[in-house]
């Protein structure tokens, strides 16, 4: 959250992981040629992967950093830190093998080096979860506090303290607020005015000062600062307008002037694109060929229910407000129209213009699997957004806070909105809610947790219908 000493831990850090490269290379070499417990033949001394180790401790340093291992890790999560340690030892190990084919390195025994990866990947992952779990557990019993005292009183402080509150393994201890004006709390103490700032910073031991002043007080904001300067103690600033930004906003520099991306969003990233993209070709290209004959026994089964097509065409509203053809199996009876088919109303529980097959396609989310063709094409992604018919959208535009965001990625066939039960003629507020903190906190790692729950908790949902 803040970087106090986050350079001193960047470098003890570093320190801990070059150990843990050399050691992993010691141990290895020990296993395969010392231990007894793999045959060897001839084998070149340990003098002679010196080379390898000089290389290997950068090269592994680097890429703890582009995953972001030396970020501060106070407010980490452990899911956040084991994603974070895993990019690691993929990048790590990809590029040091990749390295030593190039550069004709192969003399070097493949036991010992696949035993490094081993050891490798087990102790980076037991030595970064262990330190952030000591550190979570002193901080939780009173120990690495850090002292902060609130520079004034809005909603979106209070949505800061509460976070705190809630999470006392973060280590902030709030000591008071100073305010002009009397307001309640939630029962954090108030020390004073804000003139008072000097006083309550010579009487207490402080580390950070929070200023979260209300527009018509944003003039204290200079001598606020003034004083923390003054006094050697960070301030750090929560906008009013706090909720309008999304939950990582990016800062950027245009002529020396600071500008905030009010909606910045992790796929903006090329790299996070691309990596999505990949998966998308990947996961739908085998669903196509390996649910092949599903698909078959499907479109058979939709044939001799009714007469018309097998598949559903219906326009959707997909990334950047583009139009796209979304295809379904076909669930209801034809009338002749088929594009216009379920493009007035909502499905009910009971809907008389489901066919038997379709009824059941339906419960078990079956009659979407065309929609991995979309995938393919790039209409969709597997994960993200449920798209909605034209419509709908102009409706809910109007209508719903914030609902074209949704829009700035591609839609999805699962997404967290569906694991957490809001599908069908559910709440589209809660859907909303759902589809924003997904676009504002996308990770790969997130998108592995939503397939992994939807195939879990399987695809009959009491809302699907």
């Amino acid at each position: 959250m803040f970087r106090t000493y986050q350079v001193f831990w960047n470098r003890l850090f570093q320190l801990i992981d070059a150990i843990i490269v050399v050691g992993s290379f010691l141990l290895a070499w020990e296993i395969k040629f010392h231990s007894g417990l793999l045959g060897y033949g001839r084998h070149l001394s340990l003098t002679s992967y010196l080379s390898v180790i000089i290389v290997a401790v950068p090269l592994f340093l680097v890429s703890n950093w582009i995953a972001g291992l030396y970020k501060p890790m106070r407010s980490r999560t452990f899911w956040q830190e084991s994603i974070a340690v895993l990019r690691s030892v993929v990048i790590g190990l990809l590029t040091f093998m990749s390295l030593l084919y190039v550069a004709h390195m192969g003399q070097f025994s493949r036991a010992v080096l696949v035993l490094f990866g081993i050891l490798f990947s087990l102790f980076t992952y037991m030595v970064h979860i262990g330190i952030l779990t000591l550190l979570r557990t002193m901080r939780s019993r009173g120990f690495n506090k850090k002292f902060v005292v609130i520079v004034g009183w809005t909603p979106a402080i209070r949505r800061l303290v509460k976070t705190l509150e809630y999470q006392p393994w973060f280590g902030y201890r709030i000591l008071g607020f100073l305010s002009e004006r009397e307001v309640y709390a939630d029962g954090i103490p108030k020390l004073g005015r804000i003139q008072d700032l000097q006083n309550v910073i010579q009487q207490n031991l402080i580390d950070h000062v929070i200023i979260s002043l209300p527009k018509a007080e944003e003039r204290l904001i200079p001598d606020v600062i003034g004083t923390c300067e003054e006094y050697g103690v960070q301030s750090l600033i929560v906008p009013d307008y706090f909720e309008l930004l999304p939950a990582k906003p990016r800062f950027e520099s245009f002529a020396g002037m600071p500008l905030i991306d009010t909606r910045y969003v992790p796929l903006d990233d090329a790299v996070n694109a691309v990596l999505k993209r990949a998966f998308d070709i990947v996961f739908s290209a085998m669903v196509l060929v390996l649910l092949s004959p599903v698909y078959l026994v499907i479109a058979i089964a939709v044939r001799r229910s009714s007469q018309g097509p097998i598949i559903f065409r219906q326009t959707r509203v997909g990334k950047n407000r583009r139009l796209f053809t979304m295809y379904k199996f076909r669930t209801m009876y034809y009338t002749g129209n088929n594009s216009s088919e379920e493009d007035t109303e909502w499905t009910t529980p009971s809907d008389p213009r489901r066919t038997a097959i379709g009824a059941f396609l339906r419960r078990t989310s079956l009659d979407e699997l065309p929609q991995f063709w979309n995938v393919l094409r790039g209409d969709m992604s597997v994960i993200g957004p449920r798209p909605e018919r034209p419509q709908f959208v102009n409706d809910f535009k109007t209508r719903i806070p914030r609902y074209m965001v949704k829009h700035r990625v591609r839609p999805g066939i699962t997404g967290l909105a569906q694991v957490n039960g809001w599908r069908g003629d559910t709440s589209i507020d809660e859907r909303i809610r759902c589809d924003i903190d997904y676009i504002e906190n996308w990770s790969f790692g997130m998108d592995m947790r939503i397939v992994w729950k939807t195939i879990k908790e399987g695809f009959v949902h009491e809302n699907a219908y």
